[in-house]
């Protein structure tokens, strides 16, 4: 059995949309300048309805990391890191952190952002060592 795919919605579609271009964007508020994930109808920081996606280098730290050794569902390969990744330009993501041995990934460790193809519409961030190519 396959991985669960995403499902996007009038709020993720243009996030889904530039993953699929290989592109991170988060969610902006003009109001309180804040960027956050997941996208919501109002800013968690503000309340303001007036967000919108903004680009992200995908450049970042892990903040907090478990590794995953019971399969969440069906479709999961374990074990593996699912971290807290803090992007530099703000904002913060839950994301598989690729790095042969899960346990090798611990805080403060530089990653980037790489997309992997699902299917034909979703792909999928992932983050992995800032030094590997």
């Amino acid at each position: 059995m396959s991985r669960p795919v995403p499902v996007p919605t009038e709020l993720s579609r243009p996030f889904w949309e530039a993953a699929r271009r290989g592109d991170l964007v988060v969610p902006y508020c003009k109001a309180c300048d804040l960027r956050f994930f997941v996208p919501e109808p109002a800013c968690p920081g503000c309340m303001s309805p007036d967000w919108r996606y903004a680009p992200s280098a995908g450049r970042g730290s892990v903040y907090s990391v478990t590794v995953v050794h019971r399969a969440p569902g069906p479709g999961f390969t374990t074990p593996f890191a699912l971290a807290v990744i803090d992007l530099d330009d703000g904002g913060a993501l839950l994301s598989h952190v690729v790095a042969g041995d899960p346990g090798e990934v611990v805080i403060g460790l530089r990653v980037r952002v790489e997309f992997r193809a699902l299917t034909d519409e979703i792909a999928l961030p992932y983050f992995v060592p800032e030094n590997t190519h």
